[in-house]
């Protein structure tokens, strides 16, 4: 009977709520006019097919630091509730999901209708409607200015700091506040601040430079991203765990490594595609017929980036402990789709390279993790 009533009870919970509109048209409605008006770098992405650029305005950081200033002063003056989020954690999950799946299907029609022979809005039709609306028909659909891919991957790393916070306030509400939490919310609140601080390395990355649109990228920025990578919160909201000063440490090294080798794998790579004579650990940089570094992080490994997402994942699971699977969910979801991304970005590479990545497979061998994979 008490399993029914569980069940039941996550049913309800999980149905879509017109309360969870107001939040989310909120949410978009302030990213969407911040992200226009407040001042930010204008970083040119990488050149199209057609030789072509967009322009990004990369002011994420300071649009996150006003928006978290203003609900501060609004839960300060009574207008908003810390905890609205994490009151209704699953209800947003769900009407966010329905977001993004009404949003896909606009894109699948609108795309359709294209006649545009630019590399960002020409319409790529396979002729299979599933294929088509799950990986995107163009590049990089715009709606009134505002390029759509890299506005839902800012609200999903947004989202992801606004749920955590909002968890936060819900455990000092409710007198749960552990030291496992506040290392949670450290290691998450560094890295997202992190990525806003660095924010115009998004516009080389593969999603901005070659993934359509489609229910993938949109599902996954504005669902999966801010709701699974929240699950340790969540669950450190219902469970006490007590940490050793050594664990604690050794948890501040996993994220340490991890950053280190993230960010600075990330960020040779940008600068290599900016300037391909920069130099790489103070060295001139070794590049494989003309175009694939194979220096610092990028000889080390083919896909080292992924080795350092892997590790920070791992830290933000770590101060969970090891009692429960669940909060390990995200490093283990993410180590699956590393490889499944590698083996997909080795077999485009082998296709767009030929002999030349067949070179750099010799001179780097290993895929992610040295010695290992």
């Amino acid at each position: 009977m008490e399993s029914n009533v569980d069940l039941g009870f996550l049913l309800h919970a999980l149905m879509p709520s017109w309360n969870s509109v107001p939040l989310l048209t909120g949410f978009f409605s302030y990213l969407a006019i911040a992200g226009s008006i407040l001042p930010g770098k204008i970083v040119p992405g990488v050149a199209l097919p057609d030789a072509t650029r967009l322009h990004y305005r990369c002011n994420g950081l300071l649009s996150l630091l006003l928006l978290v200033a203003l609900l501060g002063i609004g839960t300060n003056m009574g207008f908003v509730s810390p905890t609205a989020i994490s009151d209704r954690g699953l209800e947003l999950l769900s009407t966010t999901f329905l977001f993004s799946f009404l949003v896909t299907l606009v894109l699948y029609f609108s795309g359709c209708e294209s006649q545009s022979k630019g590399s960002s809005l020409k319409p790529h039709i396979s002729g299979n409607l599933i294929h088509d609306w799950w990986f995107g028909i163009q590049l990089n659909p715009h709606f009134m200015g505002i390029d759509l891919k890299f506005f839902f991957v800012r609200a999903g790393m947004m989202g992801w700091l606004l749920i955590n916070l909002s968890i936060l306030m819900k455990s000092i509400q409710d007198g749960t506040l552990s030291q496992s939490m506040i290392l949670y919310q450290l290691f998450c609140a560094l890295y997202i601040l992190d990525y806003f601080v660095h924010e115009e390395y998004m516009t080389s990355t593969w999603d901005i430079i070659a993934e359509r649109l489609g229910f993938m990228l949109v599902f996954g920025d504005l669902v999966w991203i801010p709701f699974t990578f929240s699950i340790q919160g969540w669950w450190l909201l219902k469970n006490n765990v007590d940490l050793t000063t050594a664990a604690m440490v050794a948890n501040c090294f996993v994220f340490l490594i991890g950053y280190m080798v993230f960010r600075g794998a990330n960020k040779q790579k940008h600068v290599f595609k900016k300037n391909p004579k920069a130099p790489i650990w103070g060295k001139p940089p070794k590049v494989v017929g003309g175009k694939l570094l194979a220096s610092g992080y990028w000889g080390v490994a083919r896909h080292c980036n992924y080795l350092g997402d892997l590790l920070l994942a791992l830290s933000f699971s770590l101060p969970c402990g090891i009692s429960s699977p669940i909060p390990y969910f995200y490093p283990v979801y993410l180590l699956i789709l590393l490889i499944w991304r590698e083996r997909r970005d080795e077999t485009r590479c082998a296709e767009k390279y030929k002999e030349i990545w067949a070179e750099y497979r010799k001179l780097v061998p290993w895929r992610i993790l040295p010695y290992v994979y």
